[in-house]
């Protein structure tokens, strides 16, 4: 064996251990995303409307502080809060499942105010009648039997800033009492003593976000600087209103954007099925590959492997490489496994019908491998770069889900590219120089054609219209109804049910909650589970309520997702901006490497041509576009430019093979001489979409339907659109 070959096994040996390394145990080497294992996504906007410039320079690093403070003393493990922009904040808990509680620590104001309550009670009077005395203000004091009205001085006389510390402390009564006692610094200790000294008789409210916690008499000078808030709350509600006024009060008030609770049992089911599904695709994938190819089948399968490998350890690489990012697999993600897959599976199929073409045509078994290798590397350069270019792009341009999706499709094409290339190659090799392999047999389900592709152009052309207006049609009629709450705003409630509940029980009790407009949908495959999509976060009191209606039913809360109108404008546009420029970065490198304009434009006008054909079918079929769709499309751009450029890389080939041939000749030529190729790839990766479509679950559903309609157009696309086009808008279509 030659010491060259020697050198590149050691390589590509200390590769895979350095693979192997970095992702196993695979728990400790790369989180799941919440959408995966459970938990808690909220993008806070930080209100600095009535703040000082000087004082909202600062404001949301401050309350970044003070969350991240809130967080720690919650317990919470794990967590990611980063600021955004200049006014909104990212929190990320995995593993919490009491939402209510999470959003009251984050979200309060901790606002602490102590103000008198006037005596006067002929302006108390004029205040409810609707005439509040300048410098007062009218609030009210609620218990279990009524709410009493109070006319509150506008000025504090203390606030929270004085605060040394908050605890939880019990007072005896008939029942006991939770009440969290406070502590003021120095100064505040003395301001409190002159304040009690000299308004004994009065009540003083304690406010909190201005809301009346309790206004207790003064019956004496407080010269001891403590005092207690009374309320109608339990031990855990008091803990954890000290924790947050021990902690401080945010700067300012925030408003949540966005929201995405997973409840546990959906995080671990999700987990289940995408699991499943993509071990089912993968070995659909390796058995037909190891069946139809036979030796070189397995041999790619051996590289399938370990691209598989290299992306897990690519993603457990990335704290090492970046330092404070972490290593972590969503939904998004695992579509980016699937194209990077997918691609690895076309390099491997490319490889090997381009072997099978040269040792039809006599060549010997090292010089059919060798020289299979050589033609067929521009076109898997060229599919990949131009997928990475895209990538890159969308990184650039994408919001959180897109970014997961371009990061994973990143490693897994720089990884196919390696195993294809390189791996396959060396195996082959060394199979050779040990004189194992001296044939390579192939099965050959499609023999070489020779049809007309473009003459039938027009039909296509004609047949492609109908199809893009008929789902534009009903994507217009529909308007905003086409939108997931990713793109539309509102929000979603997921339930699952012990029974399947009666929907006409479930409407009356969105009646009960003034809701009688919100959507339900009851799932086919798993009518215990039911979806409820209102305008309005109506969450618990709807948990409550469907509990009350369905008793014994055991509900769980599966997710809450809750978009609004702001945050989904915001993640539309990035959606359409990552999608245009990954396909403006497509135009430009076609056109610089295939040296023609109208290549470039025939491909982007077919990838146009597929993204609008599946909007359209999932708009047809009732399902909504939200941020997966997009992530769905841009998969389907992906892989349909790999297909096109497959073939113009064949045709750049021809053109200088057969230089008396006509245009149309060679378009004709290259499409048959790949279209087994093409056929092929895409129907080893559907195999791996059709797995995620009837055992991924009810969350992967859409993408992968998507998916599955993408790839089939993406085929069409390539030899009815593309292909053709270059041909009308070339100046001398006959030469």
């Amino acid at each position: 064996m030659e010491r060259k070959l020697v050198y590149k096994i050691i390589f590509i040996l200390a590769v895979l251990a350095i693979c192997i390394y970095f992702s196993f145990p695979l728990d400790k080497r790369i989180n799941l995303g919440l959408d995966l294992k459970g938990g808690m996504h909220l993008l806070l906007k930080v209100d600095t409307s009535h703040l000082s410039t000087e004082a909202a320079g600062d404001a949301t690093d401050r309350a970044v502080e003070v969350i991240r403070n809130r967080i720690d003393e919650f317990g919470v493990r794990e967590t990611s809060i980063q600021k955004q922009g200049s006014d909104e904040i990212v929190v990320q808990l995995p593993g919490v499942t009491d939402r209510q509680r999470a959003l009251d620590i984050i979200g309060k104001t901790a606002l602490l105010e102590f103000k008198l309550v006037s005596n006067d009670q002929e302006k108390l009077k004029q205040a409810i009648e609707g005439n509040v005395p300048e410098g007062f203000e009218l609030k009210y004091e609620e218990d279990d039997a009524e709410k009493r009205p109070l006319l509150l001085e506008k000025q504090a006389q203390l606030t929270g800033d004085a605060l040394t510390d908050a605890s939880v402390e019990f007072i005896q009564s008939e029942f006991g009492q939770s009440v969290v006692a406070l502590k003021f610094n120095a100064q505040g200790a003395k301001k409190f003593a002159e304040i009690t000294a000299n308004n004994v008789g009065r009540q003083l409210a304690i406010l909190l976000d201005g809301k009346v916690q309790s206004a207790p008499r003064i019956d004496e000078a407080i010269p001891s600087g403590e005092a207690i808030i009374k309320g109608r709350f339990g031990i855990e509600e008091a803990q954890d209103l000290a924790l947050i006024l021990r902690i401080g009060a945010l700067p300012a008030p925030m408003h949540i954007e966005e929201e995405r609770t997973i409840g546990p049992l959906l995080g671990q089911d999700s987990i289940n099925k995408g699991v499943k599904a993509l071990i089912i695709g993968s070995a659909l994938v390796f058995i037909f590959m190891a069946v139809y190819y036979l030796t070189a089948g397995l041999i790619s399968d051996m590289a399938l492997i370990m691209n598989l490998l290299m992306i897990l350890a690519g993603l457990g690489m990335l704290p090492l490489m970046f330092p404070g990012v972490s290593a972590t697999l969503t939904l998004p993600g695992i579509a980016g496994i699937v194209l990077s897959l997918g691609m690895a599976v076309d390099a491997n199929v490319l490889i090997n019908e381009r072997i099978r073409e040269e040792l039809i045509s006599g060549k010997a078994l090292r010089s059919a491998i060798a020289n299979g290798y050589s033609k067929a590397f521009s076109a898997i350069f060229d599919s990949n770069f131009t997928t990475l270019i895209a990538a890159f792009l969308l990184f650039q341009f994408g919001t959180g889900p897109i970014r997961g999706f371009a990061v994973t499709l990143t490693i897994g094409l720089i990884s196919s590219m390696f195993t294809a290339i390189v791996v396959t190659r060396v195996i082959f090799e060394a199979l050779l120089s040990l004189g194992i392999l001296k044939s390579l047999p192939m099965l050959r389900l499609i023999k070489e054609t020779k049809l007309d592709f473009i003459g039938k152009r027009k039909i296509f052309y004609a047949l492609s219209l109908i199809v893009i207006i008929t789902g534009l049609v009903f994507y217009l009629k529909k308007g905003p109804a086409a939108y997931g709450i990713d793109f539309a705003g509102g929000q979603l409630q997921e339930y699952s049910f012990k029974t399947p509940p009666a929907i006409e029980q479930v409407r009356d009790v969105l009646k009960s909650l003034n809701s009688a407009d919100a959507s339900i949908q009851q799932f086919k495959d798993n009518p215990r589970v039911v979806l409820i999509r209102t305008a309005q976060d109506q969450s618990q009191q709807l948990t409550d309520k469907l509990k009350e209606a369905f008793p014994g039913q055991d509900i769980q809360v599966l997710r809450i997702e809750r978009v609004g109108p702001v945050a989904g404008g915001h993640l539309k546009t990035k959606a359409v901006q990552a999608l245009i420029w990954s396909l403006v970065g497509i135009l430009i490198y076609v056109a610089f490497r295939f040296k023609h304009f109208n290549f470039a434009a025939a491909g982007v006008i077919a990838l146009f041509h597929d993204v609008l054909v599946t909007l359209g079918a999932l708009v047809v079929t009732g399902r909504q576009i939200d941020l997966l769709s997009v992530t769905a499309f841009l998969t389907i751009a992906g892989y349909s430019i790999n297909d096109t450029i497959v073939i113009y890389d064949r045709v750049r080939e021809n053109s200088r093979l057969f230089k008396k041939s006509t245009l149309k000749e060679l378009i004709n030529l290259s499409v048959n001489q790949t279209l087994s190729r093409t056929l092929l790839t895409s129907g080893v990766t559907l195999l791996v979409v059709v797995a995620i479509l009837f055992y991924g679950g009810e969350v992967l559903s859409n993408f992968a339907f998507a998916l599955l309609v993408g790839f089939i157009s993406g085929v069409y696309s390539t030899v009815y659109i593309a292909s053709p086009l270059v041909l009308a808008w070339s100046k001398r279509p006959n030469v």
